[in-house]
């Protein structure tokens, strides 16, 4: 069943590494009006797989930013931290149907992108110690889906992303296989995400396939960049969202969507949300991959 014959169900999930900045709410906020246009349901997910990654109180200062943004979620939060079980239960599902094989190969050895090229598949008994989990992607496999915004993409998932990681050799899970799960559990029927993570669509679609998942909706907005072209985040220091400015940072991101621009005569965040929501149009977000903030007067 398709995500478009079910009830709507979306979901923002970010990774607790630092606060909540301007690319982040941009991507909270598409999110947040699809679903509310669609009287669907909400939900926000922390992402919180790499505590090594992790910056300490970010998941309470990023549920904290978005609240001051009105930006108010339905059911509870899930944490990926407490979902060892379900992550191991589609691993062990994988492996009886023999989709996986363990991996000790170094990165000096992997090919550039990331994939095992040495005889790991065929030698899992000379294998003791430490290694990372592999799917096993058929050469011939392609992968094809239409992105809601985007194009419709087309990829050779057997030859350019072949036997991606599923559990790392620290034992700590692969995003891609974390998200797969998580999504099905939660009966997630549409994705409204960055164009950052287009590249990840094909890996979680066969992973679905594999796991017999249904495969949601997908739609990846334009990421916000920097004067020097990087994507705003964590790692690039953006600037921290003004909690004490809510308004002033939902028009920035309305306007990065290109949304129609609230009246000033609505104050309230509530107001200027419920107009956004009432005059949301996916057809008006810009089909490119990214969108520099100082076309909005931003800086950073």
């Amino acid at each position: 069943m398709s995500g478009s014959d079910l009830a709507y169900r979306g979901r923002f999930a970010p990774s607790p590494t630092g606060p909540l900045h301007l690319g982040s709410l941009v991507a909270a906020l598409a999110s947040y009006l699809d679903a509310r246009h669609c009287s669907g349901s909400w939900l926000v997910r922390m992402d919180d797989l790499d505590p090594p990654r992790e910056e300490p109180g970010a998941a309470d200062n990023i549920l904290h930013s978005l609240q001051c943004h009105g930006l108010h979620w339905d059911e509870h939060i899930l944490y990926q931290r407490t979902r060892t079980a379900a992550y191991n239960a589609a691993l062990a599902n994988l492996a009886d149907r023999n989709h996986l094989f363990h991996c000790d190969c170094t990165r000096a050895i992997l090919s550039i992108s990331g994939a095992c090229d040495s005889d790991c598949k065929t030698s899992q008994t000379k294998i003791s110690g430490p290694a990372a989990t592999r799917i096993r992607v058929p050469f011939e496999q392609e992968i094809v889906f239409k992105d809601r915004l985007q194009r419709q993409e087309h990829t050779l998932l057997g030859q350019s992303l072949e036997n991606f990681v599923v559990k790392r050799k620290d034992n700590l899970f692969a995003y891609q296989l974390a998200v797969v799960v998580d999504d099905a559990e939660q009966g997630i029927t549409h994705v409204v995400r960055g164009s950052d993570l287009l590249a990840s669509t094909p890996r979680q679609i066969f992973l679905q396939q594999c796991l017999l998942y249904p495969t949601p909706r997908y739609c990846h907005v334009p990421v916000i960049t920097t004067s020097q072209g990087q994507k705003f985040s964590k790692q690039n220091h953006a600037p921290a969202l003004d909690n004490s400015m809510p308004r002033s940072n939902l028009l920035s991101a309305l306007r990065l969507l290109h949304q129609r621009e609230p009246p000033a005569m609505l104050s309230s965040v509530g107001q200027l949300l419920a107009f956004a929501v009432e005059h949301w149009s996916l057809e008006q977000v810009p089909a490119i991959s990214s969108i520099p903030a100082a076309k909005i007067g931003v800086s950073a």
